[in-house]
């Protein structure tokens, strides 16, 4: 398993998300879960499952059904990531034995406290490289990399055809301990729009406010 708890091995992510969803379908209005993003991250299960069935049988196994998988496995990572943070990693109603169920790691309290970031990061986006957007980030105030107590920056985005207006409209999620932080696309996605925005997180996975919400064309 990946340090940062996502299974490597496609098939045993397959077997994690499974897991994680299932657990999650009967607690989703317990732990304050909308119901669209329990409809997003059940069909992104299901979608990676049936890409990986297809990519992973010798009968109907094609390099055309490998890309499918592989992006079908980019957009149900980063929709668990996003739903996870948001409404369960630092959720008071969810319990260590729930998390365990789920294989996500256990937050132990320390006893220095670490201040709440209030700063947001200041990004620029580099479109120079063709099917790469390239995202560099720092303080806003002090032009430095993280402010001091920032453990990484979380980074909303999606490809929409309607602008983005609030960060929920941004339904993947990433998270980078260091600047740059870089997305690449596929062919047949160059063009399109990407909408980003970023907060801090502390080490306490506290968040700071969010930037304002920057797009940019896939080269």
């Amino acid at each position: 398993m990946n340090n940062d708890f996502v299974p490597r091995s496609e098939r045993l992510f397959l077997n994690w998300l499974t897991v994680v969803v299932h657990y999650l379908k009967n607690r989703y209005s317990a732990w304050g879960v909308p119901e669209s993003a329990q409809q997003h991250v059940e069909a992104l299960l299901a979608s990676y499952a049936a890409a990986f069935g297809i990519a992973d049988n010798p009968q109907t196994h094609t390099p055309a059904a490998t890309i499918a998988k592989q992006e079908a496995r980019r957009a149900a990572e980063s929709g668990i990531r996003a739903l996870l943070k948001a409404y369960v990693t630092y959720n008071p109603l969810v319990t260590d034995e729930d998390r365990r169920c789920m294989e996500l790691p256990i937050h132990k309290t320390t006893r220095s406290r670490v201040s709440v970031p209030t700063t947001m990061p200041f990004f620029e986006i580099d479109s120079s490289v063709i099917r790469r957007l390239i995202i560099h980030f720092f303080d806003q105030n002090t032009r430095k990399a993280k402010p001091a107590g920032v453990h990484g920056a979380e980074i909303r985005w999606a490809l929409r055809d309607a602008p983005a207006v609030d960060v929920e409209d941004l339904v993947n999620s990433s998270f980078d301990t260091r600047t740059p932080f870089m997305l690449d696309f596929k062919g047949h996605e160059r063009g399109k729009t990407v909408y980003f925005c970023l907060c801090w997180e502390n080490t306490r996975g506290e968040k700071g406010p969010w930037s304002e919400i920057v797009s940019a064309i896939i080269p």
